[in-house]
């Protein structure tokens, strides 16, 4: 593990070359006095391009899903792990609300700010009105570290799974419903 963690950075990158979105991230984070863990790599569409990065990272990172039920009045990011499988069903029937659906990616850019393949918990501080509903799946919340992407997806970083429930998501103002999947 020890030629992996060699490129591992623990401090935010320079503005060059960088969206304003990433260097948001790592800016909330240092305010926050959040440690992490972070690297650059190649585009990663989807969680089954992201295993070197679960391996470097030393996470579990998980699937970042952007819903809405049918009417698009009530939207939702689920987390949880990558290796479970999404059933629409099972979500919507414990959050009690219609079946849910992809989102759009039109509400995806106004209320986090993000483009899909870059879908991310960090996202929420874009979301000041409140918008968008979190949802996690226990599971994801067993590990020591949560895994995301700093709003743009050719980079990843980790954060204290303690620092997350404690200081990020009071700092983004959003109250998560835990289920279990």
């Amino acid at each position: 593990m020890t030629e992996f963690n060699s490129c591992l950075k623990t401090v935010g990158p320079e503005p060059e070359g960088r969206l304003q979105k990433e260097l948001d991230s790592f800016d909330l984070l240092d305010r926050l006095d959040i440690p992490y863990a972070w690297l650059d790599h190649e585009i990663k569409m989807t969680i089954a391009d992201c295993g070197d990065i679960d391996e470097l990272l030393e996470i579990d990172l998980c699937k970042n899903l952007f819903l809405c039920n049918k009417a698009k009045d009530a939207f939702f990011l689920l987390m949880m792990p990558g290796r479970k499988k999404f059933v629409t069903k099972q979500v919507s029937h414990l959050i009690g609300t219609s079946r849910l659906e992809f989102a759009p990616e039109s509400y995806m850019e106004q209320f986090l700010n993000l483009s899909p393949g870059s879908v991310s918990v960090m996202g929420l501080m874009y979301d000041v009105e409140s918008r968008v509903q979190l949802l996690i799946d226990r599971d994801v919340l067993r590990h020591r570290y949560i895994g995301c992407h700093p709003c743009i997806n050719t980079a990843s970083l980790r954060m204290p799974t303690k620092d997350f429930l404690g200081k990020f998501l009071p700092a983004v103002g959003h109250e998560p419903i835990i289920l279990d999947l």
